[in-house]
């Protein structure tokens, strides 16, 4: 079936096709690189990393050509390293890294681009002159706004009115303002502040040219799929949306606005206060990557997600119940399954991620109830088939099975090894309350052994 994305600007799902289906192109908003992203960051990650490998599957691999920005200039990262006492590139470089870091235990792929604010300056002042030149901008007291009234569609993609709009921008009525909602392209900045010299003094962008000139920079002046939270949608996209145009002559700016819900947390709006303000890095401490991004995935990205460490708790489960699967079959070679995939399906029509995870248990349904070699390998490669498009399934079962909390308890896996022999010999000698002296040590030390055929393996508690 063709894949179907719901559009925020239609307001409809359809049919997607790709302006050139030889490069299809997604620009994502990626992180203002201030401090360490949160579970509500991380949902538009593994969203959008899903809608990758999918058109990648669809189009194939070296025909998909995925954005995702990094803001690296913004008074919060200014405001942060001024708090910090540290240089603004210290601060950028640092977090920048700790991003990385973040998205691959997330089980993100790596965008084909990754682009700074810094590093586009110059097509930011290129794209804001000729927004001066159409007489969609103007300057005023060392800054240049965008004239929201010359944009004839403004307000169409959040379908919002007048009042709305400024309320919901929460913007400042400057007296250098045409228009209350009129928002700023370019800024003054002192001389502690980080700056460019261009034609309207020293200064740096307003964050919504940012992210119209590194797209157009790197995908053309109209192209594919722009992606994003829900939380985005006013004033950023609304904003990139009328300046584009604009700056094109009246081009289309993106064919298809796609936004995944909003995410709560413990039932309620996460707030530091109420102690459900989670962190991705402080949750990795506890829980393995892959656990939440199952967490992410189990409910539809358009949905409201309510975050909870419980939900973790039981995607690690879930996820034991799966590699214990794939542990047994360890040995054996997955058959290549080249059937029409159900998981595959259940994403073309809009990223049904509930779906999906629905069919691959019942891919893990087909290889506990295989009998015989053959049967396995041909199970083991049906199931692998329907994780990859997820982004799930893809450590190492021995590896899953011993990891342990950063915070946890340090676990020596020579010794364990050491242990599990020793135990074995006890039970040859018949010296049982040795071999159950040596399991109830290891069971303190965070370690449960399985007795199989084959031998003793092991995995870390809980």
């Amino acid at each position: 079936m063709p894949l179907k994305l719901h559009n925020t600007f239609t307001r409809r799902k359809s049919a997607f096709t790709p302006i050139d289906p030889e490069r299809v192109r997604l620009y994502v908003c990626g992180p203002t690189v201030y401090d360490d992203i949160h579970i509500g960051n991380a949902r538009p990650l593994v969203v959008f990393d899903l809608l990758y490998r999918l058109l990648r599957a669809i189009h194939g691999r070296d025909h998909v050509c995925y954005v995702r920005n990094i803001t690296d200039v913004d008074d919060k990262i200014i405001a942060r390293a001024r708090d910090l006492g540290i240089a603004i590139d210290e601060l950028t470089e640092r977090t920048v890294a700790r991003f990385h870091e973040d998205t691959a235990a997330l089980g993100c792929l790596v965008p084909d681009v990754e682009p700074r604010a810094t590093e586009h300056i110059a097509a930011m002042q290129a794209m804001i002159g000729r927004l001066l030149a159409s007489g969609h901008a103007y300057a005023a007291d060392c800054h240049v706004l965008f004239d929201v009234t010359a944009s004839r569609d403004y307000g169409r993609l959040s379908g919002r009115n007048r009042d709305d709009m400024i309320s919901g921008a929460r913007v400042e009525v400057a007296p250098y303002k045409s228009d209350p909602a009129d928002f700023v392209l370019w800024k003054p900045s002192t001389a502690a502040e980080p700056g460019w010299d261009s034609p309207w003094g020293r200064g740096r962008p307003g964050w919504h040219i940012e992210c119209s000139a590194m797209s157009e920079a790197h995908l053309g002046e109209t192209f594919d799929i722009h992606g994003g939270g829900a939380d985005l949608v006013f004033p950023h996209h609304e904003n990139e949306i009328a300046q584009s145009v604009a700056a094109h002559d009246g081009k289309p700016f993106v064919r298809f606005w796609v936004h995944n819900g909003w995410v709560m947390s413990e039932g309620e709006k996460m707030s530091k206060s109420l102690g459900n303000f989670y962190t991705v890095r402080d949750l990795l401490d506890e829980f393995p990557g892959e656990a939440l991004r199952w967490v992410l995935l189990a409910t539809h990205y358009r949905q409201p997600l309510d975050f909870t460490r419980d939900a973790l708790r039981q995607a690690r489960e879930t996820l034991d119940r799966f590699y214990g699967a794939l542990r047994v079959v360890a040995h054996m070679r997955p058959v290549e399954w080249v059937a029409t995939q159900p998981v595959r399906t259940a994403l073309e029509d809009d990223l049904n991620t509930p779906l999906a995870l629905s069919r691959l248990h019942e891919a893990l349904a087909y290889l506990n109830k295989a009998a015989g070699p053959e049967a396995q390998a041909l199970a083991k490669g049906r199931l692998l088939a329907a994780a990859a498009p997820l982004g799930l399934l893809d450590a190492d079962p021995e590896a899953w099975f011993r990891w342990l909390p950063a915070a946890g308890i340090t676990v020596d896996e020579a010794l364990i090894e050491d242990m599990i022999r020793s135990r074995e010999e006890a039970r040859i000698s018949r010296d049982f309350s040795a071999a159950d002296r040596i399991r109830d040590d290891l069971a303190s030390r965070g370690v449960v052994l399985e007795d199989r055929a084959g031998g003793t393996i092991w995995r870390r508690s809980g």
